[in-house]
């Protein structure tokens, strides 16, 4: 039973040591990291299987539809124009401010930028999602 457990542990390391061992690897020749030539600004999904993504790739910007089985340029737009469309969807969130002695919210701007923005994994898009629903659950006397 010993014998094992030994076993056991020896062959963890092994792994752990080939696993690190190969993430020194990828790391030196580059590979897993994104360059930030290329970034998507917003994704919108259409359907089940289909998206829409504004990519930036230096300084053109596309408009990208996207399916299971193909990708498609739909357009090509100004790098000025998504710059100031993204300025002023600033999303904002309700939030206490932290030095106001009431207990009434505040409006606070918040950007979400990023690889998660626009995803469901995007903390802020639940945020919203959240209050919204508090909002119209509430009873008010």
């Amino acid at each position: 039973m010993t014998w094992m457990i030994i076993r056991l542990i020896l062959s963890l390391g092994f792994v752990a040591l080939i696993l690190l061992y190969a993430a020194r690897l990828a790391k030196k020749r580059g590979l897993g990291q994104g360059s930030n030539l290329i970034e998507v600004v917003a994704r919108q999904r259409m359907g089940r299987s289909s998206t829409v993504n504004v990519i930036r790739i230096a300084d053109v910007v596309l408009v990208v539809g996207a399916t299971e089985e193909q990708v498609t340029l739909l357009a090509e737009l100004d790098s000025e124009a998504v710059d100031a469309a993204q300025r002023e969807r600033t999303p904002m969130r309700l939030a206490t401010a932290p030095d106001s002695h009431d207990d009434s919210p505040t409006l606070v701007a918040r950007s979400t930028s990023g690889a998660l923005a626009g995803s469901v994994l995007d903390r802020d898009g639940w945020g919203n999602l959240v209050h919204q629903l508090r909002e119209r659950t509430v009873r008010r006397s």
